[in-house]
C-alpha cells in the first residue's frame, strides 16, 4: 500500500485491546502511513485543535482520515462527530465510524452528520486485518480528495 505524503490516520477508541489489534492489523495490512491513537472524544478534540500535549503541529498533524469509535468516555464519538463536522477548519476531514454499534439510529445519524463510511468492527483478528486492508485501500488509493 502506498504512503501518501503528510497523510496521517487518527484512531479514536477507548478500548486498549482494540487499539492494539488495530495497530497490528494495520501493520499486517502493510500500511505505511503514520497512525496516532486517542482514547476518548475530549482527547480527540484536543488533538484536532492542537491543545495540551498535542500543541506541536509537526508531531501531531491534522489527520487525512479519522477512524472513530462511537462508544467512548468523557465525550462519545457521536458528540465528537457533531463537533468536528460543525467546525469549518475540521469539517472536511474524512471520518469512518469504526464501532461495535449496529444500531440503525447510529448508522443514520452518522451518515447525516457526514461520515464517509460506517463499519462494524469484526470480531476476529483476521477479519480486522481484511477490513483495515480493504477500507484503507479504498480510502487511500481509490478516493480522490482535495489537496
Amino acid at each position: 500500500m502506498s504512503k501518501h505524503k503528510g497523510f496521517t490516520i487518527l484512531l479514536a477508541d477507548d478500548d486498549e485491546d482494540d487499539c492494539l489489534m488495530a495497530k497490528e492489523a494495520l501493520q499486517e495490512a502493510k500500511l505505511l502511513n503514520e497512525v496516532h491513537f486517542v482514547k476518548d472524544g475530549e482527547e480527540l478534540m484536543d488533538y484536532l485543535h492542537h491543545r495540551g500535549r498535542y500543541i506541536d503541529r509537526e508531531r501531531f498533524p491534522l489527520p487525512g482520515l479519522i477512524l472513530l469509535d462511537l462508544n467512548m468516555p468523557k465525550k462519545d464519538g457521536r458528540q465528537a462527530l457533531k463537533e468536528i463536522k460543525g467546525a469549518p477548519e475540521l469539517k472536511d476531514i474524512p471520518i469512518v465510524v469504526f464501532t461495535t454499534s449496529k444500531e440503525d439510529t447510529d448508522i443514520i445519524r452518522s451518515y447525516d452528520l457526514g461520515v464517509v463510511s460506517y463499519v462494524t468492527k469484526p470480531v476476529t483478528f483476521d477479519g480486522l486485518v481484511e477490513v483495515m486492508r480493504s477500507l484503507l485501500h479504498y480510502q487511500l488509493n481509490i478516493v480522490k480528495l482535495p489537496e
